[in-house]
């Protein structure tokens, strides 16, 4: 079985002087290629901790985490931050998106982070334009944010995490800011990229979306709890 990421005895700590909060606390996880997983827990579980270091947003205090076979606790900055921007594409809850770029220029931001830095160039420019089509925002690319639904501006953070071909999608509450049918679409773009054999790991606390995904685990004193919808 190929493997996205390989979680060893994985721990998370963080001294703030007089106390130290353990936020993972020995998480041991396979996640295959082609998965869809969802991650669970109530806040303070680790959940968002645990998406932080599968993005490879921070490292671990102790233990092993392979990506795609490296292992990150060796890399340097430089070539984490590589990986990240080659590898892995990020969904917002709160889209992050660039208020004063329009749509296009959004879905391109991650451009501007490529090794070395290279200039955009005009079959880069298609691409974004493709991927707005692609999320049902061709006729509204020059459209700033403030100017979007949250469900358009969510799609806009779907294409930019899709612009440079990424193999997994990192997903922080996708629909949390969304009412119930726009949350139903974006969920039905995240199985079409997990069909193209993209693999997807969302993190949410709601049962209803957890289920459209494949796997399920649950996350409790930054330890996984449980697999499947966990009740309790």
């Amino acid at each position: 079985m190929e493997l996205t990421a390989k979680l060893v005895d994985l721990h998370k700590h963080y001294d703030l002087g007089s106390v130290v909060v353990k936020a993972l606390n020995g998480v041991s996880l396979d996640i295959p290629k082609g998965d869809f997983l969802a991650i669970m827990g109530s806040s303070g579980s680790g959940k968002s901790t645990m998406l932080n270091l599968l993005g490879g947003l921070d490292r671990p205090t102790k233990g092993e985490y392979f990506l795609s076979g490296k292992n990150v606790a060796t890399l340097t900055d430089d070539e984490l931050s590589a990986i990240r921007n080659s590898l892995i594409g990020f969904i917002f809850q709160s889209f992050n998106l660039i208020a004063q770029y329009t749509v296009l220029e959004n879905i391109g931001v991650p451009l501007l982070y490529r090794p070395g830095y290279p200039a955009i160039t005009p079959e880069d420019q298609d691409r974004c334009n493709e991927l707005a089509k692609m999320v049902g925002l061709g006729e509204r690319t020059d459209h700033r944010p403030y100017q979007l639904s949250g469900g358009q501006q969510q799609r806009v953070a779907i294409a930019r995490s899709l612009i440079n071909d990424p193999a997994i999608i990192m997903a922080d509450e996708p629909t949390g800011n969304l009412d119930s049918k726009t949350g139903e679409e974006i969920l039905g773009m995240l199985k079409m990229l997990n069909a193209e054999g993209r693999t997807i790991i969302m993190v949410t606390h709601e049962d209803e979306v957890a289920e459209q995904a494949k796997n399920q685990i649950f996350m409790k004193d930054g330890l996984i709890a449980g697999t499947g919808i966990f009740k309790g």
